[in-house]
């Protein structure tokens, strides 16, 4: 069945029986989502938010009083276990999932009255307390067990070693394999070993055209056209093997590659255009990175490279001013995460800067979950708390320059990298005309005549609403050379004057400093510590990190590319290859494709190209009794799932077929347009960008908390969040979307009107629709019923109305939304 287009397109006559079952071989979305239950295993996404927003302040400011390891538990109440914390104290429960308002631990941390006070003598933050509103909201996920499993041995670093993930890459041959003829590559001999050795068969190939929709969503996240589907599908005939690689050269080509592959590295770089939490504001230079990482795909810039130009870019040598302007963007990567600007403790912000940028690099590059380790020994990992503050040394001795400006709520703004000027880096302003420079100055005077004449009781609320104006001004004129030339500015970072190593702190505290802690990498995966000198550390930490030598770096990023071309990881937590996460299910395989990954320069295109080119990719979707009974999850991968298009590919493909999509790459961003301050009353949901923008998704601003529609109601990840893989729902407000939004709409006309122009019989339009929209022809049957809807709703309808209604139908249809 298929989805009903809205009322707003059919009008008042709704013909619609005919149209309900256009085609039987298209399943509805679900119009129902069942809300998780409270009890339901913590999604990746949801996981990473517990640990990174809510187990360490429950370890700071409540394990004291309210754990296994205190010396009288208060209340009754346990907070370092799942069950202590729904189960609650002599009060009631203390988190009730699902309602924020009823859970007794959010009452207590908001204060609510005298005797309901957590932490007693203070009150947390705004941004504190809102993660917790959100958690609960989220039915309160806790990865935790029923029971405390706080560690009471000191981390033996030898036995860590012995940890799968921690063990050198080592090169196996493939098992033998009894049906000898089926394998292409040795990733089909590692998968069909497998599978044999569970009496497994995979499922028959997918058909040429299923293969190049799969192909072309997976390498470009555009569908092909009719065209195109059907030179391949005669190419493939002759000769499957040439028609492949011919295919997927062009495709890797191509430069709308480095948009797709360039969003799954947004995804866990936590891309976003402005700081997030309460006060949040924007940063308008941020673009700048993403743009280096669409540049990054495009040019496949080795691997290891790409590492060492985002942690340390700065401080390697450049050829010219254009790369050394490339190496300072790229370091981007450490200055755009979320921060609390409302801060008022410049040291706690600090550490919350450095406590971030020590998540992200090790969670991204390492897959470890290294920050657990700021408030006390990892839990799981071979990570004492020592290793944090060796790593906090590298990263507090690095200055991070995110800009901002100084008003209310921002108490740290910092400078900006700037660029070389002669290094050609677009810039998005036009010249600050003399007149325009003017009358920012007179509007900055005018402010500071209406300061000196405030009088009576709130003289000093208004005087910091003006001075906060007069800094916006200011900044405005900040962004020029006194000539009126824009100033290429970015986000980066850049070593301090003085380098030094950090206290260690206990629970996280800082007015419970411990030793001074020698800057350094994690025990566990080096013997042998670097000789940092008066340098931050992190030319050090970048090399190696992108040594070849480093157990994880390759594993890591051959997993996220095996997880995005094959739909989960052969490590099915990508972003976290520690004990608390799950094993490979193919290590052997996966140790092949992160030596081929370093093998081969560490190219990401010859990596990809490897995966889609070998029998295990071209598999069909079919359903198969015997290995769905033996092997439900796919684990063996004994066929290609079925996996619904990202909304960045679903809307880019409405545009595409309207014939509105603008591949040209859109010059900054509309939140560089919008300047410094805070973000809040300028971009409601990513404002109007998503409605009216036509360039490719990737290029819509990401105002953190105000995410356009289209990519929220789609499963995007929260953009102050690494996630490296995304989730999949399905609930009404799709549908909703999909049948009533605007923007649906205009691309439903668009695509009717190239149909209408023609100048083809009605059969052919139809043919033509199906093939742009599914890549294949409409059986005989969808047509008898597409014709039928055509005459009967046409009678009430004009002819483009019908057509459009028609279009929308196909775009709000399951087989549309996946690859």
């Amino acid at each position: 069945m298929i989805l009903l287009p809205s009322r707003s397109v059919l009008g008042g006559g709704l013909l619609l029986a005919s149209w309900l079952t256009l085609s039987a071989t298209v399943s509805a979305q679900a119009e129902l989502k069942r809300e998780p239950a409270a009890n339901a295993a913590p999604t990746p996404e949801q996981s990473a938010f517990f640990e990174k927003s809510i187990r360490p302040v429950l370890i700071r400011e409540c394990y004291s009083c309210h754990s296994s390891t205190s010396e009288k538990i208060k209340g009754g109440l346990t907070v370092d276990t799942r069950d202590g914390l729904r189960k609650g104290g002599d009060s009631g429960p203390a988190v009730v999932p699902g309602d924020p308002k009823q859970s007794l631990l959010l009452q207590a941390m908001k204060h609510a009255s005298d005797d309901l006070k957590m932490p007693p003598k203070k009150k947390l933050s705004d941004d504190i307390l809102a993660d917790f509103e959100k958690w609960i909201a989220m039915n309160a996920p806790d990865p935790r067990g029923g029971t405390a499993t706080a560690k009471t041995q000191p981390i033996d670093i030898e036995a860590g070693r012995k940890f799968w993930s921690f063990q050198p890459v080592k090169k196996v041959a493939p098992a033998a394999v009894k049906d000898g003829a089926w394998p292409k590559t040795d990733i089909d001999r590692f998968i069909l070993a497998s599978l044999e050795a569970k009496k497994l068969k995979p499922v028959a190939d997918a058909d040429a055209r299923t293969l190049l929709r799969r192909l072309h969503f997976d390498i470009v996240g555009l569908p092909p056209t009719p065209e195109e589907v059907e030179a391949f599908a005669k190419a493939y005939a002759a000769n499957p093997q040439v028609a492949l690689e011919e295919t997927v050269s062009k495709l890797l080509a191509s430069p709308q590659f480095g948009e797709r592959w360039g969003r799954h590295w947004l995804d866990i770089a936590r891309y976003g255009e402005s700081s997030g939490r309460a006060a949040n504001f924007a940063y308008p230079h941020a673009w700048r990175y993403r743009d280096y990482v669409i540049a990054a795909f495009n040019a496949d810039k080795p691997y290891d490279q790409f590492i060492r130009e985002q942690l340390a870019g700065d401080l390697l040598s450049a050829k010219d001013d254009k790369e050394k302007a490339e190496f300072l963007v790229a370091t981007g990567f450490l200055a755009i995460g979320p921060k609390s600007h409302d801060e008022r403790n410049p040291r706690q912000f600090q550490m919350d800067v450095a406590d971030e940028q020590i998540d992200a690099t090790f969670q991204v590059f390492q897959g470890l979950t290294v920050a657990c380790a700021r408030c006390h020994d990892h839990k799981f990992d071979p990570i004492p708390q020592k290793d944090y503050y060796a790593l906090a040394g590298i990263f507090r001795s690095t200055e991070t320059c995110y800009g901002t400006i100084r008003i209310i709520q921002s108490n740290h703004p910092s400078p900006l990298v700037t660029l070389p000027k002669d290094a050609g880096v677009t810039i998005p302003l036009e010249p600050l005309t003399a007149e325009r420079r003017a009358s920012i100055e007179k509007q900055i005077q005018d402010t500071r005549d209406e300061m000196a004449k405030l009088t009576g009781q709130d003289t000093f609320i208004r005087r910091i609403f003006m001075q906060s104006r007069i800094a916006t001004q200011q900044s405005q004129l900040a962004l020029y050379e006194t000539d009126g030339t824009p100033k290429p500015l970015a986000m980066g970072v850049r070593d301090r004057r003085l380098s030094a190593d950090s206290r260690l702190y206990v629970r996280g505290e800082l007015d419970q400093p411990g030793e001074t802690v020698k800057r350094g990498f994690p025990q566990v995966l080096t013997t042998k510590q670097p000789s940092l000198g008066a340098s931050s550390g992190r030319r050090e930490l970048a090399d190696w990190i992108a040594s070849k030598e480093n157990p994880l770096t390759a594993r890591v990023m051959a997993n996220r590319v095996w997880l995005h071309l094959i739909g989960q990881g052969l490590a099915p937590t990508p972003d976290n290859l520690g004990a608390s996460g799950q094993p490979a299910s193919h290590p052997e395989l996966l140790d092949h494709l992160a030596l081929s990954l370093v093998d081969n320069g560490w190219s990401v295109k010859r990596l990809i190209r490897s995966i889609v080119l070998s029998r295990t990719y071209q598999l069909s979707s079919q359903f198969d009794r015997k290995n769905f009974e033996a092997d439900p999850d796919n684990v063996l991968v004994w066929r290609m799932p079925k996996r619904r298009l990202e909304a960045e590919a679903l809307r880019d493909t409405m545009l595409a077929l309207s014939g509105r999509l603008e591949l040209t790459p859109p010059k900054g961003s509309t939140v560089a347009r919008g300047g410094e301050g805070n973000v809040g009353f300028r971009f409601r949901a990513g404002g109007d960008s998503a409605a009216t923008d036509t360039h490719r998704t990737v290029y819509l601003p990401i105002v953190r908390d105000q995410v356009p529609e289209v990519l929220t109601i789609f499963d995007f990840p929260d953009p102050s969040l690494i996630i490296g893989e995304r989730p999949t729902t399905t609930i009404p407000a799709q549908s909703l979307y999909l049948m009533n939004n605007p923007f649906v709409i205009r691309q439903a006309e668009g695509l009717a009107d190239k149909l209408l122009a023609s100048g083809d019989d009605d059969t052919a339009r139809l043919t033509r629709a199906y093939q742009l929209c599914y890549s294949r022809s409409p059986s005989d049957k969808e047509l008898q019923k597409a014709r039928k809807f055509l005459e009967d709703y046409g009678q009430k309808q004009p002819r483009r109305s019908t057509w459009t209604a028609l279009c929308q139908a196909l775009f709000a249809s399951a087989e549309f939304s996946h690859r």
